[in-house]
């Protein structure tokens, strides 16, 4: 069926506007979670968070016209985008082609603006809020085609914190079957008041920096984030075309345990990193790296290392780049098969940040420093609320 190959990447997160400005906060070990500057909320003073340091007013100068009801959401959705079409020398007539396939995920999409449009909604206009049109998580999907003029296969996924993983899952077999040739996929959250207080009412928010896979770690950090990668399959790329990595392997399995907790046995993760071996091809021992899911909630981390204990004789290094970023949510696995790509386009490793003291159950440690080193298999883990759990293997080209 021909080699996926990724031949573009597009990224706005907490720690860079830009592909090139995340790598270079990784690798100094430079977080981007903090206070919020930008985020109107009663928690912005009280919890970090992983915020995007451009304003709204500041993402919105991408717009060549005002287009209504375009929320943060959609906006950072686009200057990720902008940038992976840019890297992957895509044209106009490129994106028109029915052939372009463009799958997109989202959890927040426009209820960042809900209290806009509640008091729209009170106004009593006639016409209504601009915002309701917004309001659906694939409202930021519809603009992509909208501004971009793509002309294949549209698709939005909601997953919770899987989302933007299995968006690339399903481009990736629109290319096997030959529904498209170029697929662009991955995810955009934005911050909002609306799983913020979602969050808050779990319980699972850290009052400090999240601490990935240590045993006093408190809870998470939210953030926001866009990631988009450009798929090809390899006999469609002109030789002079840049090629990040292929992606190798995926696989998806639901947990059915509880709506928001993975099982103390980790059937989920255990078996949606089994099954991405298994459409891979590989062996447990292949795999070099792990960017975890790790978001330092106390279940996720326990049940995730129980997963790789259970899979492999010899757990490969790992970390959890969420240390930096917070936890993006749907864009989440888009952000981190970013990073996974960067683990093997330039062959370095980016640490755990904030983690001293290994969990007793498990006894695992993330990697805790940046260093060159030999990568060939990378694997990237997304686990969602309601169990949906998916694992993506990279391999170096």
């Amino acid at each position: 069926m021909g080699r996926i190959l990724v031949t573009g990447i597009g990224l706005i997160s907490a720690i860079g506007n830009t592909v090139a400005e995340n790598r270079q906060s990784l690798t100094a070990g430079r977080s981007g979670i903090g206070k919020a500057a930008h985020l109107r909320s009663k928690y912005a003073g009280s919890l970090p968070f992983g915020e995007i340091k451009k304003s709204t007013e500041a993402l919105m100068e991408l717009q060549p016209e005002a287009y209504p009801g375009v929320t943060r959401t959609d906006l950072i959705a686009l200057h990720a985008l902008n940038e992976a079409i840019s890297d992957a020398r895509l044209s106009g007539a490129d994106l028109r082609k029915s052939s372009t396939a463009l799958i997109s995920a989202s959890t927040v999409g426009g209820m960042c603006l809900t209290d806009t449009m509640y008091a729209d909604a009170n106004a009593g206009t006639p016409t209504g809020s601009p915002y309701l049109s917004a309001y659906s998580n694939s409202a930021s999907t519809l603009f992509l085609q909208s501004f971009f003029g793509i002309g294949g296969i549209v698709n939005t996924f909601n997953t919770a914190c899987s989302s933007s993983a299995n968006a690339l899952m399903y481009g990736a077999r629109l290319l096997q079957n030959g529904l498209a040739e170029k697929v662009i996929a991955g995810g955009t959250d934005s911050l909002a008041k609306f799983t913020i207080n979602g969050f808050n009412a779990l319980m699972i928010l850290s009052d400090a920096p999240c601490r990935p896979f240590d045993i006093n770690r408190k809870g998470l950090n939210l953030g926001e984030a866009g990631g988009f990668i450009v798929l090809e399959k390899e006999e469609t790329i002109a030789p002079s075309r840049t090629v990040y990595a292929e992606l190798k392997g995926f696989g998806n399995n639901n947990d059915a345990y509880h709506p928001s907790s993975t099982s103390e046995s980790a059937d989920g993760p255990f078996l949606c990193m089994q099954g991405a071996l298994q459409t891979a091809g590989l062996r447990p021992e292949d795999i070099d790296f792990i960017n975890a899911h790790g978001t330092a909630t106390e279940n996720n981390d326990e049940t995730e290392s129980v997963a790789m204990l259970r899979l492999f004789d010899k757990v490969p290094a790992f970390s959890s780049t969420k240390s930096y970023t917070g936890h993006t949510l749907g864009a989440a696995g888009a952000v981190e098969a970013i990073y996974s790509i960067l683990n093997l386009h330039h062959q370095e490793v980016y640490p755990s940040l904030n983690f001293e003291t290994p969990i007793e159950k498990t006894g695992l440690t993330p990697a805790r420093a940046y260093q060159k080193q030999p990568l060939q298999y990378v694997m990237s883990n997304s686990f969602g609320f309601g169990g949906n759990c998916s694992s993506l293997i990279f391999s170096k080209y």
